[in-house]
């Protein structure tokens, strides 16, 4: 049997008008009706959603013979190049992303926490004792900062302000829904994503360059690709090279910044919660405690309330609200058959608020992370803001390990609040973040600093 059918589309036109106007509460809907699977059409394209920890498994096990993310995600290859990530087999982008392993280890990540620090100090040192920020572009400009930094080395730091940080904006543009379905149409946003490519690729392989003239080694992605070579011997090629670190780059700060930005405006709204947050970093931080305040990855895992914090508002928030797959072959779940040709779909935005999982799902509570609810823990893929599986987003202790970074530095130094109502998400952008303006007043505290 094939799987219920939504109801109210249009003729030929499907579900797409519902689609566009809030694709999650339709999708929700569909879930809320019909139960675990349930498939709607937009135009001629069938989509069947898998909805609840049981589907989730079923989707994230299913072999990339069956379930396909590359034929998908094909809007990707204009902004990351031929020859890697979705250009490429599933067998050598996972080769391909296997040689950052090491770049990620227990090791880099007490260097990335300094690095984490410094760069949020400094970001809130260059702001006033008072005024107003746009959250949103203020939580991209600090990710691209540390990302940069952390990734790509301190020579693409350094030029963040001279040509790297407007290059990459205009990349990040190529994400749109009309880019999505139509990647290489000649639009004004697509050109500008062209053209902002080759400049990235041009400043990251003249570091490149200037590294292997001097002789130089660096505990980054770039060096660890500058010196990765495939199974069968070959060195990667400076274009390869960058068309890896631009996939791992936005796969890691777009998503970071987004994430960031909810949890700010969540912890802002909860006032008792973020003064547990404070209360924590007293003690985390304290002079009894620690290196006399200085931030380490040892003490940011410390810091338990604002990691739930952060786990909530990946539930409540996800920055991706659907994953895709094409089904490749038949695919059979309980007595339903989803059939070739068909795109199967996992909404965390949907999953994440089933009743049946998350106790009271629309209401912000970090503490159902904690002892005892932990209801995070009753299934592995409870919670699959980050993916799930072999899938599963690679850069998922850095993203939680630096938007906790942030906002223990900007809530110790800072008060903030939300100037108007809490905003909704905005649709229109494959990333979901909040509608725009988003402005949150600042005030800086009285007290001294505690973390340093």
């Amino acid at each position: 049997m094939s799987a219920p059918k939504l109801a109210g589309g249009w003729p030929l036109l499907g579900h797409m008008r519902a689609f566009q106007k809030d694709p999650v509460a339709m999708l929700a809907r569909g879930a809320r009706d019909l139960g675990e699977l349930h498939q709607f059409r937009i135009g001629p394209q069938a989509f069947v959603v898998f909805a609840g920890p049981s589907a989730h498994t079923a989707y994230f096990k299913a072999p990339d013979d069956q379930l396909d993310a590359k034929s998908v995600y094909q809007f990707t290859v204009p902004m990351f190049g031929r020859g890697v990530a979705y250009d490429v087999a599933p067998e050598i982008m996972a080769e391909q992303l296997g040689f950052l392993f090491p770049a990620l280890r227990e090791s880099a990540m007490e260097r990335f926490a300094r690095i984490m620090f410094e760069e949020v100090d400094m970001f809130a040192n260059a702001f006033g004792d008072e005024g107003e920020m746009d959250l949103p572009e203020e939580m991209n400009r600090l990710t691209v900062n540390i990302a940069s930094r952390c990734f790509l080395g301190q020579e693409v730091r350094d030029q963040v302000d001279a040509g790297f940080a407007d290059a990459y904006h205009d990349l990040q543009a190529g994400i749109n829904t009309l880019g999505f379905f139509f990647p290489r149409l000649p639009t004004p946003t697509h050109r500008k994503r062209d053209r902002a490519r080759q400049q990235v690729v041009d400043i990251l392989s003249r570091v490149m360059r200037q590294r292997r003239g001097a002789g130089s080694e660096a505990q980054d992605f770039m060096h660890a690709l500058m010196r990765a070579r495939y199974k069968d011997g070959r060195a990667l090629s400076d274009d390869e090279a960058a068309g890896i670190l631009l996939t791992v780059l936005f796969a890691g700060q777009h998503t970071s910044a987004v994430l960031s930005t909810w949890t700010g405006l969540e912890l802002f709204r909860a006032r008792d919660y973020l003064e547990r947050v404070r209360e924590e970093t007293r003690i985390v931080y304290g002079e009894n405690h620690g290196e006399n305040g200085a931030m380490t990855s040892v003490h940011l895992k410390a810091q338990s309330a604002m990691e739930n914090a952060v786990r909530e508002c990946e539930r409540l928030h996800p920055p991706l609200i659907m994953l895709i797959r094409k089904v490749l072959r038949p695919m059979r779940y309980g007595s339903v058959t989803i059939p070739a040709g068909a795109l199967a779909i996992v909404s965390p935005a949907v999953s994440h608020r089933l009743p049946d999982v998350f106790a009271d799902p629309d209401q912000f509570n970090p503490d159902r992370f904690a002892p005892p609810a932990s209801e995070g823990k009753q299934h592995q893929l409870a919670l699959v803001g980050f993916g799930g599986g072999r899938h599963r987003c690679m850069g998922k202790n850095f993203a939680i390990m630096q938007i906790k970074a942030i906002w223990t530095v900007l809530l110790d130094r800072f008060d903030f609040s939300l100037d108007g109502a809490f905003p909704d998400p905005h649709y229109g952008s494959w990333v979901t973040g909040p509608q725009r303006p988003c402005k949150v007043r600042y005030r800086r505290r009285a007290q001294a600093a505690i973390v340093h």
